[in-house]
């Protein structure tokens, strides 16, 4: 089968190696020193549950020079899937399925939005993973599981296929009995995660043992409950219990892609997550207050990494 994994980073880069070990034909889409490093050295995947190597790993920066393949594994920043939708029309054939990895709820409907309906699954990975440097993708920890399915959640034979070819190359997969639950069951995790982390500049062990930031992680999860409700997702009571006991699992070092990349100056998610919500509350008619605290404290840092908004000089009137 040939894949492509258009966004080579953590996650892209984990499940893409895992499926050229397995054999099939990847082809992984990077720029830069990242690309050099794949081409010379290949794809180097330090792992808690074994590391690997793809040797002679097949890469381009030009999706266009790839064809049309098989399955597109989607590996970008939310924030670069309206681009990535473009460039990647080039490997979109009549039978190709795309499968979508951000955290969020949006990918999807935005990549339908620029590749035509009937490609597109909702998917999402549950893992703890991130790029180590030029060529070197470290997993940490999570389940390093997969969940996917069709927008109408029929359990058609290219899911099933796409299963079997995960399973065979090591990585569990799950077909939800429905796609949109799933994804709004990590969105509720992972969205009030990532903003109270990031203006706390704590990490997860802090802050849920606070019982302030506690109460706030709390009404975060419970605000993306109801506008899920709100928009005829099927979310159940217990989603917010669960969430939270998990969070309780977690090493208490952790921190979140999104608050990692606020601390360091990077464009981050924040749009596509508290952000997210604060649009899809006020669409819905359901008050976010949190979720708009969070969204605004954070949002001129997010401004100033995409270089939208500048600091005012030293001395300058105010």
């Amino acid at each position: 089968m040939r894949i492509a994994v258009f966004g080579t980073g953590g996650v892209g880069g984990y499940f893409g190696g895992r499926l050229a070990i397995a054999g099939h034909d990847v082809t992984f889409v990077a720029r830069g020193e990242h690309l050099l490093a794949i081409r010379e050295q290949g794809l180097r995947v330090e792992s808690v549950r074994g590391d690997f190597l793809v040797r002679a790993a097949q890469a381009t920066e030009d999706p266009a020079k790839t064809g049309a393949v098989d399955v597109i594994l989607v590996g970008v920043k939310t924030w670069q899937v309206p681009e990535a939708a473009q460039a990647m029309r080039p490997m979109v054939g009549p039978e190709t399925v795309v499968l979508p990895l951000q955290n969020g709820v949006e990918a999807s409907s935005k990549l339908t939005a620029a590749i035509g309906p009937g490609h597109v699954l909702g998917g999402l990975a549950r893992i703890f993973s991130f790029l180590d440097g030029p060529g070197r993708i470290r997993h940490a920890g999570g389940p390093a599981s997969l969940a996917f399915g069709e927008p109408d959640n029929r359990q058609t034979e290219r899911v099933v296929r796409l299963r079997e070819i995960f399973e065979k190359a090591g990585v569990t997969a799950e077909i939800p009995r429905d796609i949109h639950v799933a994804l709004w069951e990590k969105f509720l995790l992972i969205a009030p995660l990532g903003g109270i982390g990031a203006v706390t500049r704590s990490p997860i062990g802090t802050f849920r043992a606070l019982p302030e930031t506690r109460r706030m992680l709390e009404e975060g999860m419970r605000e993306i409950l109801d506008v899920g409700r709100a928009r005829r997702v099927a979310l159940a009571e217990g989603a917010v219990s669960r969430a939270l006991a998990f969070v309780d699992t977690q090493e208490p070092d952790g921190t979140t892609s999104m608050q990692r990349d606020i601390l360091a100056g990077r464009p981050s998610e924040l749009d596509a997550w508290n952000g997210a919500v604060v649009r899809m509350g006020r669409e819905a008619g359901v008050p976010t207050p949190l979720h708009d605290f969070l969204y605004g404290s954070l949002l001129p840092l997010e401004m100033r990494a995409l270089g939208s908004l500048r600091s005012p000089e030293v001395g300058a009137p105010r």
